[in-house]
């Protein structure tokens, strides 16, 4: 077998280092790429891109009352991201927050139907986040059981999961806790989150978890363990830990956030249950999550980003008449684009070198 047909024409190779400023430059022209990809979609429902751009701007932070939208939009996302960052730093591929996130968020509202009228606002929010985070973290618990003993893969597991705890919903809004039409009833005021600056008080808690999540992953005992896990599994057995143990404890701490992250939803943005409370936030905060590189502190902006393309987006629906699928075109140029980069930036494509008659490379 000669050496060409031993070397394949085309391979990736990670990059050791990249310079900060050529990485900065590649994301930039990536964002500025996908958006002129997003006017060629404009261009065919026979609008003028930079007035819907301007739109979508207009519609995400022109007023007080868009920029809250568009924070309520990012909340969850924020929260959802840092929910799965601990799990991701550790190779175990947490694809549920969708179900856990639902958990919570049924755990919640179990607890609001119960104690409505029997404890004042205050306890009875802190029993319903209490009720959430132990819903959510469970959930997240069972796939981590089955990965740390029988090694099961971890990313089906926990994406089925999200078809049964949505289902569980489904019966619960159509049957035992229906009030009208298929719905569950509102929340009680008691049971709502109050509003800070026109918006309600989930966005303090997110900011809160972003400090915590930094603190909890750079700089503890745990958040090293993770880190050590997910550079290598053997080496962290080396080293004696019990790796199963320390993915059961990172998957509860990723569920408790994201039932949190229910809890916000129902109580702060929806007032009920639903079974599509989650909305997609789950799937989408992994894009967070890897664009933010796992950074608690850059979730933030990422978060925020998605938040104004969304709300803007619903706003160039209605004011222009664009297309839903044009809008949901454009967020995906966006996000592709960016991914991309980040492919790009870390990994290099190497061609394979022609071969002189002597078998020397040329």
């Amino acid at each position: 077998m000669d050496e060409k047909t031993k070397t394949p024409l085309l391979r990736l190779a990670k990059r050791s280092s990249f310079p900060k400023p050529a990485a900065w430059a590649i994301r930039v022209g990536s964002i500025l790429f996908a958006l002129l990809l997003g006017c060629v979609a404009i261009l065919l429902t026979g609008n003028s891109p930079f007035k819907a751009y301007a739109t979508m701007i207009n519609g995400a932070l022109g007023s007080k009352v868009y920029l809250q939208q568009t924070v309520k939009k990012a909340v969850p996302l924020l929260g959802c991201a840092l929910a799965i960052a601990p799990c991701f730093k550790m190779r175990f591929w947490n694809i549920g927050a969708e179900g856990q996130i639902t958990a919570g968020a049924l755990a919640a509202t179990f607890v609001a139907r119960t104690f409505t009228g029997k404890l004042p606002s205050l306890p009875l929010l802190l029993l319903m986040a209490a009720g959430a985070i132990l819903g959510g973290g469970l959930w997240a618990l069972i796939p981590a059981f089955f990965k740390a003993k029988w090694n099961t893969n971890e990313t089906l597991f926990t994406l089925m999961m999200n078809y049964i705890i949505i289902g569980v919903v489904a019966w619960l809004q159509a049957g035992p806790w229906e009030a009208q039409q298929g719905r569950i009833a509102q929340f009680d005021a008691s049971a709502q989150l109050p509003k800070v600056l026109g918006v309600h008080c989930g966005w303090i808690i997110v900011l809160v978890l972003v400090l915590l999540v930094h603190i909890y992953m750079r700089h503890t005992k745990q958040g090293y363990e993770i880190a050590v896990i997910g550079d290598s599994m053997r080496t962290a057995q080396y080293a004696g830990m019990n790796v199963g143990r320390i993915m059961m404890r990172t998957m509860f701490l990723s569920g408790a956030i994201s039932g949190l992250v229910g809890f916000i939803i129902a109580a702060g943005a929806n007032h009920t249950l639903a079974k599509e409370i989650a909305g997609g936030v789950g799937f989408t905060s992994i894009t967070v999550a890897w664009l933010s590189q796992l950074n608690a502190f850059a979730m933030i902006a990422i978060s925020m980003m998605l938040g104004i393309l969304t709300k803007g987006a619903d706003t160039l629906q209605t004011a222009m008449s664009v297309p839903a699928a044009i809008s949901d075109i454009i967020i995906g140029l966006l996000l592709f684009c960016m991914l991309g980069c980040e492919f790009f930036i870390n990994y290099r494509l190497i061609l394979r070198k022609k071969t002189g008659k002597g078998g020397a490379a040329v």
